[in-house]
């Protein structure tokens, strides 16, 4: 027989378990229907691991997945964390997201099912989950990157921290140590607040910065910028696109936002130059930076 016509009658069969699980997930999830993203529907979830999807005005834009390890949250936990986040974003309101969920054994937990749905859904081109490259799973980047240029892509650039956002602390009203302050602000706040705590220690310092609490509703840039009063001169409180960072400086930061500090005991707000860079892809710690 000709080898042209042998060659022909014959080939390799590889079986890909990856694919047939991201196909079935895939499937039990074009079965459900989207429910709107509220603290009410997420708490009537069973407290399991499982695979998850974010729907921004009826569009798929994340997949995501929760645990039950020391190191991560189960379902209810890890979607009321996005509530939290988005409930304190500019351009974005919990009425546009919806979500839907499936609940997975903690065999399939370890095979990394939300990782088999994104490489099956994603297509760069088509912008196809554009949450799961933006940067909206990522979590602190941490000081090293504060000075860095937000790319225009990055989900913090789309919708940036509301600084109007009603807060509500737990603190009552009257005067609170600014290291007790600070921490119920930071616990409280839907984006995140970056101090310099050892600064603020006991032993580094015996003066008691001391905050007012006022007796009625506070938004999140009342509460920054009564901190910036309480604390000494030297200290600056910078408005990126995500979140804010209070440290002992006078430093300048291209993405920066806004700027709070002190001049003569008066406090001064400054605009900052808001900066974006429109090049590169966002840097993503891992798809969900669990």
């Amino acid at each position: 027989m000709n080898d042209s016509l042998v060659s022909k009658a014959f080939a390799e069969f590889k079986l890909s378990i990856t694919r047939a699980m991201a196909d079935q997930l895939a499937e039990a999830l074009d079965q459900l229907e989207p429910a709107p993203l509220t603290k009410e529907n997420v708490e009537a979830l069973e407290a399991r691991p499982g695979v998850y999807e974010l729907y921004l005005r009826g569009e798929r834009v994340y997949v995501g997945k929760a645990s039950k390890s020391k190191s991560s949250k189960d379902l209810p936990g890890r979607l009321g964390d996005h509530i939290r986040k988005l409930s304190g974003r500019q351009g974005i309101t919990l009425d546009d997201m919806s979500f839907q969920c499936l609940y997975v054994d903690e065999d399939l937990e370890a095979a990394a099912p939300e990782t088999m749905l994104i490489n099956k859904y994603k297509d760069k081109a088509k912008q196809t989950l554009p949450w799961n490259f933006n940067g909206f799973g990522n979590n602190d980047p941490g000081r090293n990157r504060d000075h860095s240029l937000v790319k225009s892509n990055h989900f913090d650039a789309w919708y940036p921290a509301d600084l109007d956002v009603i807060v509500s602390t737990g603190l009552e009203p009257g005067a609170h140590h600014v290291t007790k302050y600070l921490e119920a602000v930071k616990a409280a706040l839907p984006f995140n607040l970056r101090y310099d705590s050892k600064a603020l220690s006991p032993r580094k310092t015996d003066m008691p910065y001391v905050v007012e609490m006022p007796d009625r509703e506070v938004s999140a840039r009342e509460l920054v910028r009564r901190a910036v009063e309480a604390l000494p001169q030297e200290w600056q409180a910078t408005v990126l696109p995500g979140y804010v960072i209070l440290y002992q400086e006078e430093s300048y930061y291209r993405s920066a936002r806004l700027y709070w500090s002190k001049d003569h005991d008066e406090l001064v707000e400054t605009e900052g130059a808001n900066l974006r860079d429109p090049k590169g892809e966002v840097i993503e710690e891992s798809y969900l930076n669990e």
